[in-house]
Protein backbone atom coordinates (compact mmCIF):
# COMPACT_ATOMS: atom_id res chain seq x y z
CA UNK A 1 0.00 0.00 0.00
CA UNK A 2 1.44 3.27 -0.93
CA UNK A 3 0.83 6.43 1.34
CA UNK A 4 1.19 10.32 0.66
CA UNK A 5 4.81 9.69 2.32
CA UNK A 6 6.20 7.06 0.31
CA UNK A 7 10.10 7.83 -0.64
CA UNK A 8 8.24 6.28 -4.05
CA UNK A 9 6.13 9.09 -4.55
CA UNK A 10 9.48 11.01 -5.66
CA UNK A 11 10.31 9.45 -9.34
CA UNK A 12 13.70 9.47 -8.47
CA UNK A 13 13.41 7.74 -5.17
CA UNK A 14 10.64 4.97 -7.45
CA UNK A 15 13.37 4.35 -10.07
CA UNK A 16 16.29 4.08 -7.14
CA UNK A 17 14.17 1.61 -5.44
CA UNK A 18 13.72 -0.36 -8.92
CA UNK A 19 17.82 -0.12 -9.50
CA UNK A 20 17.95 -2.12 -6.27
CA UNK A 21 20.39 0.65 -4.55
CA UNK A 22 21.18 -0.53 -1.21
CA UNK A 23 23.81 1.39 -0.58
CA UNK A 24 21.15 4.05 0.13
CA UNK A 25 18.36 2.71 2.25
CA UNK A 26 19.40 3.24 5.97
CA UNK A 27 20.89 6.81 5.06
CA UNK A 28 17.15 8.50 4.05
CA UNK A 29 15.44 10.78 6.82
CA UNK A 30 11.81 12.08 6.63
CA UNK A 31 12.20 16.09 7.07
CA UNK A 32 8.94 18.93 6.95
CA UNK A 33 9.71 21.51 4.95
CA UNK A 34 7.78 24.51 5.61
CA UNK A 35 7.10 27.81 3.03
CA UNK A 36 9.99 30.38 3.23
CA UNK A 37 12.66 27.77 4.72
CA UNK A 38 15.67 28.15 3.18
CA UNK A 39 17.55 24.66 2.78
CA UNK A 40 21.22 26.41 1.19
CA UNK A 41 22.34 29.71 1.21
CA UNK A 42 23.93 31.05 -2.03
CA UNK A 43 27.61 30.18 -1.46
CA UNK A 44 26.98 27.67 1.21
CA UNK A 45 27.93 24.33 2.13
CA UNK A 46 25.01 21.60 1.07
CA UNK A 47 25.44 18.91 3.94
CA UNK A 48 22.03 16.94 2.06
CA UNK A 49 20.73 16.41 -0.69
CA UNK A 50 16.58 16.52 -1.16
CA UNK A 51 14.10 14.30 -2.51
CA UNK A 52 10.76 15.91 -1.97
CA UNK A 53 7.52 14.26 -1.58
CA UNK A 54 5.02 16.65 -1.16
CA UNK A 55 7.17 20.18 -0.71
CA UNK A 56 8.22 22.37 -3.53
CA UNK A 57 11.49 24.14 -3.52
CA UNK A 58 12.80 26.69 -5.77
CA UNK A 59 16.61 27.91 -6.45
CA UNK A 60 17.15 31.42 -7.04
CA UNK A 61 20.13 33.35 -8.52
CA UNK A 62 21.16 36.17 -6.27
CA UNK A 63 22.49 39.32 -7.41
CA UNK A 64 25.02 41.83 -5.95
CA UNK A 65 22.28 44.00 -4.57
CA UNK A 66 20.30 41.38 -3.42
CA UNK A 67 17.53 41.17 -6.30
CA UNK A 68 17.63 37.58 -7.84
CA UNK A 69 15.83 35.47 -10.14
CA UNK A 70 14.35 31.98 -9.64
CA UNK A 71 16.33 29.86 -12.36
CA UNK A 72 14.85 26.19 -11.19
CA UNK A 73 11.75 24.59 -9.05
CA UNK A 74 11.60 21.23 -7.73
CA UNK A 75 9.44 18.92 -6.69
CA UNK A 76 8.33 15.05 -6.60
CA UNK A 77 9.91 14.57 -10.01
CA UNK A 78 13.49 15.01 -8.76
CA UNK A 79 16.25 16.45 -6.55
CA UNK A 80 17.24 19.33 -5.01
CA UNK A 81 21.60 19.17 -4.82
CA UNK A 82 23.10 18.27 -8.13
CA UNK A 83 25.83 20.39 -8.17
CA UNK A 84 26.67 17.82 -5.03
CA UNK A 85 27.14 15.60 -8.15
CA UNK A 86 29.49 17.48 -10.05
CA UNK A 87 31.67 17.96 -6.57
CA UNK A 88 31.06 21.13 -5.49
CA UNK A 89 30.24 21.35 -1.79
CA UNK A 90 28.99 25.03 -2.10
CA UNK A 91 25.62 25.89 -3.28
CA UNK A 92 25.61 27.72 -6.66
CA UNK A 93 22.15 29.54 -5.13
CA UNK A 94 19.39 29.89 -2.45
CA UNK A 95 17.19 27.12 -2.13
CA UNK A 96 13.88 28.26 -0.44
CA UNK A 97 10.80 25.94 0.06
CA UNK A 98 7.99 27.54 -2.16
CA UNK A 99 5.30 24.73 -0.87
CA UNK A 100 5.38 23.17 2.43
CA UNK A 101 5.22 19.36 2.72
CA UNK A 102 7.55 16.75 2.91
CA UNK A 103 10.90 15.44 1.51
CA UNK A 104 13.41 12.47 2.20
CA UNK A 105 17.03 14.07 2.47
CA UNK A 106 20.02 11.61 2.76
CA UNK A 107 23.76 13.09 3.30
CA UNK A 108 26.02 14.40 0.96
CA UNK A 109 28.25 11.98 1.69
CA UNK A 110 26.13 9.27 1.41
CA UNK A 111 25.67 10.44 -1.73
CA UNK A 112 28.90 10.55 -3.43
CA UNK A 113 29.44 7.46 -1.81
CA UNK A 114 26.62 5.33 -3.41
CA UNK A 115 27.24 7.14 -6.76
CA UNK A 116 31.32 6.09 -7.17
CA UNK A 117 30.08 2.58 -6.44
CA UNK A 118 26.78 2.14 -7.79
CA UNK A 119 27.26 2.49 -11.81
CA UNK A 120 23.19 2.26 -12.90
CA UNK A 121 22.71 4.88 -9.65
CA UNK A 122 25.10 7.14 -10.92
CA UNK A 123 23.63 6.94 -15.22
CA UNK A 124 20.18 7.69 -13.42
CA UNK A 125 21.59 11.02 -11.37
CA UNK A 126 23.54 11.83 -14.53
CA UNK A 127 20.42 11.66 -16.96
CA UNK A 128 18.43 13.65 -14.60
CA UNK A 129 21.28 16.28 -14.32
CA UNK A 130 21.03 16.30 -17.94
CA UNK A 131 17.50 17.44 -17.96
CA UNK A 132 18.41 20.42 -15.36
CA UNK A 133 20.63 21.83 -17.51
CA UNK A 134 18.23 21.04 -20.70
CA UNK A 135 15.46 23.11 -18.65
CA UNK A 136 17.87 26.31 -17.72
CA UNK A 137 18.73 26.18 -21.43
CA UNK A 138 14.95 26.16 -21.95
CA UNK A 139 14.27 28.84 -19.64
CA UNK A 140 16.63 31.33 -21.17
CA UNK A 141 15.63 30.88 -24.78
CA UNK A 142 11.45 30.92 -23.28
CA UNK A 143 12.37 34.07 -20.99
CA UNK A 144 13.91 35.72 -23.90
CA UNK A 145 11.48 35.00 -26.78
CA UNK A 146 7.71 34.30 -25.79
CA UNK A 147 5.40 36.33 -25.00
CA UNK A 148 3.69 37.19 -21.14
CA UNK A 149 0.95 35.06 -22.27
CA UNK A 150 2.80 31.68 -23.04
CA UNK A 151 5.35 31.93 -20.32
CA UNK A 152 2.59 32.25 -17.60
CA UNK A 153 0.72 29.10 -19.16
CA UNK A 154 4.13 27.42 -19.12
CA UNK A 155 4.87 28.24 -16.12
CA UNK A 156 1.17 27.30 -14.82
CA UNK A 157 1.32 23.99 -16.02
CA UNK A 158 4.95 23.18 -14.78
CA UNK A 159 3.16 24.18 -11.09
CA UNK A 160 0.66 21.77 -11.96
CA UNK A 161 3.18 18.98 -12.79
CA UNK A 162 4.45 19.24 -8.86
CA UNK A 163 1.12 19.21 -7.53
CA UNK A 164 -1.57 16.97 -6.40
CA UNK A 165 -4.04 19.88 -6.29
CA UNK A 166 -5.24 22.67 -8.90
CA UNK A 167 -5.09 25.43 -6.32
CA UNK A 168 -1.66 26.74 -6.55
CA UNK A 169 -0.13 29.53 -3.47
CA UNK A 170 1.37 31.69 -6.36
CA UNK A 171 1.40 35.73 -5.83
CA UNK A 172 1.86 37.90 -9.13
CA UNK A 173 5.60 39.69 -7.92
CA UNK A 174 6.38 35.57 -7.63
CA UNK A 175 5.00 34.82 -10.74
CA UNK A 176 6.88 38.19 -12.21
CA UNK A 177 10.00 37.38 -10.54
CA UNK A 178 10.26 33.63 -12.34
CA UNK A 179 9.01 34.31 -15.61
CA UNK A 180 11.06 37.82 -16.02
CA UNK A 181 7.89 40.07 -16.27
CA UNK A 182 7.06 43.50 -14.47
CA UNK A 183 3.84 43.04 -11.55
CA UNK A 184 1.55 44.29 -14.09
CA UNK A 185 2.43 42.09 -17.04
CA UNK A 186 1.69 39.21 -14.96
CA UNK A 187 -1.67 41.01 -13.34
CA UNK A 188 -2.90 41.58 -17.21
CA UNK A 189 -2.16 38.00 -18.70
CA UNK A 190 -3.71 36.52 -15.43
CA UNK A 191 -7.16 38.70 -16.46
CA UNK A 192 -6.76 37.15 -20.16
CA UNK A 193 -6.93 33.73 -18.70
CA UNK A 194 -9.36 34.72 -16.08
CA UNK A 195 -11.45 36.02 -19.32
CA UNK A 196 -10.97 32.85 -21.11
CA UNK A 197 -12.48 30.80 -18.09
CA UNK A 198 -8.89 28.76 -17.52
CA UNK A 199 -7.99 30.11 -14.24
CA UNK A 200 -8.94 31.88 -11.29
CA UNK A 201 -7.08 34.23 -9.59
CA UNK A 202 -7.58 35.32 -6.24
CA UNK A 203 -4.68 36.87 -3.59
CA UNK A 204 -1.98 34.37 -3.51
CA UNK A 205 -3.35 32.15 -5.28
CA UNK A 206 -4.06 30.33 -8.95
CA UNK A 207 -7.00 27.32 -9.20
CA UNK A 208 -6.66 26.41 -12.66
CA UNK A 209 -9.69 25.16 -14.47
CA UNK A 210 -8.38 23.88 -17.77
CA UNK A 211 -4.73 22.28 -18.20
CA UNK A 212 -5.69 21.45 -21.57
CA UNK A 213 -6.86 25.51 -22.64
CA UNK A 214 -3.49 26.38 -20.97
CA UNK A 215 -1.50 23.75 -23.13
CA UNK A 216 -3.14 25.31 -25.76
CA UNK A 217 -1.94 28.94 -25.20
CA UNK A 218 1.15 27.64 -23.67
CA UNK A 219 5.15 27.88 -25.71
CA UNK A 220 6.60 24.67 -26.84
CA UNK A 221 8.69 24.92 -24.25
CA UNK A 222 6.56 23.04 -21.91
CA UNK A 223 6.33 20.16 -24.61
CA UNK A 224 10.45 20.54 -25.04
CA UNK A 225 11.02 20.15 -21.20
CA UNK A 226 8.52 17.39 -20.79
CA UNK A 227 10.07 15.22 -24.08
CA UNK A 228 13.26 15.59 -22.62
CA UNK A 229 12.38 14.29 -19.07
CA UNK A 230 10.47 11.46 -20.56
CA UNK A 231 13.51 10.39 -23.22
CA UNK A 232 16.44 10.72 -20.30
CA UNK A 233 14.17 9.61 -17.18
CA UNK A 234 11.69 6.38 -18.64
CA UNK A 235 9.76 5.21 -16.01
CA UNK A 236 11.00 2.03 -14.53
CA UNK A 237 8.60 -0.47 -12.88
CA UNK A 238 8.28 0.36 -9.08
CA UNK A 239 8.22 -3.67 -7.14
CA UNK A 240 5.73 -3.21 -4.34
CA UNK A 241 7.22 -6.48 -2.66
CA UNK A 242 10.40 -4.43 -1.85
CA UNK A 243 13.65 -3.46 -3.10
CA UNK A 244 15.91 -6.19 -4.28
CA UNK A 245 15.88 -9.72 -3.26
CA UNK A 246 16.83 -8.87 0.37
CA UNK A 247 16.26 -5.41 0.36
CA UNK A 248 14.89 -3.07 3.04
CA UNK A 249 10.90 -2.34 2.27
CA UNK A 250 9.22 0.83 2.16
CA UNK A 251 5.45 -0.54 3.74
CA UNK A 252 2.65 0.99 5.46
CA UNK A 253 2.81 0.08 8.73
CA UNK A 254 4.98 0.96 12.02
CA UNK A 255 6.96 3.90 12.30
CA UNK A 256 8.20 6.63 10.65
CA UNK A 257 11.47 7.18 10.74
CA UNK A 258 13.74 10.30 13.37
CA UNK A 259 12.21 13.22 12.90
CA UNK A 260 15.05 15.23 11.99
CA UNK A 261 15.83 19.02 10.88
CA UNK A 262 18.74 20.04 8.98
CA UNK A 263 21.77 22.12 10.82
CA UNK A 264 21.08 25.86 10.42
CA UNK A 265 17.00 25.09 9.21
CA UNK A 266 14.62 28.05 10.10
CA UNK A 267 11.63 26.32 12.11
CA UNK A 268 8.23 27.58 12.93
CA UNK A 269 7.15 24.86 14.98
CA UNK A 270 3.43 24.94 14.90
CA UNK A 271 0.96 22.67 17.20
CA UNK A 272 -0.93 21.27 14.21
CA UNK A 273 2.62 20.21 12.80
CA UNK A 274 3.85 18.32 15.63
CA UNK A 275 -0.20 16.71 16.13
CA UNK A 276 0.04 15.90 12.29
CA UNK A 277 3.74 14.21 12.74
CA UNK A 278 1.85 12.36 15.43
CA UNK A 279 -0.86 11.23 13.54
CA UNK A 280 1.80 10.30 10.94
CA UNK A 281 3.71 7.50 12.97
CA UNK A 282 1.40 4.75 12.85
CA UNK A 283 1.17 4.71 8.83
CA UNK A 284 4.78 4.26 7.44
CA UNK A 285 8.19 2.30 7.84
CA UNK A 286 11.71 3.33 6.20
CA UNK A 287 13.63 0.00 6.77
Amino acid sequence: MLTILNPRKNRLLAETASLDCQLLLPHFELVALDRGDVLYQAGGLMPFAYFPITAIIAVDCLLEDGTGSEIARIGNEGMLGVSILMGDKRAPGRAVVKASGYAYRLRASSLMEAFYRDRPLMRLLLRYTQVRLMQLAQLAACNSHHSTKQKLCRYLLQMLDRSSSNDLAATQEEIGAIIGVRREGVTDAARWLQDLGLIRWRRGHVTVLSRAGLSEHACECYDAGRRASLRLLPDFPVRHAGIGAAGGVWRASGALPPFQFAEAERRACANDRAAQYDALQSHLVFE
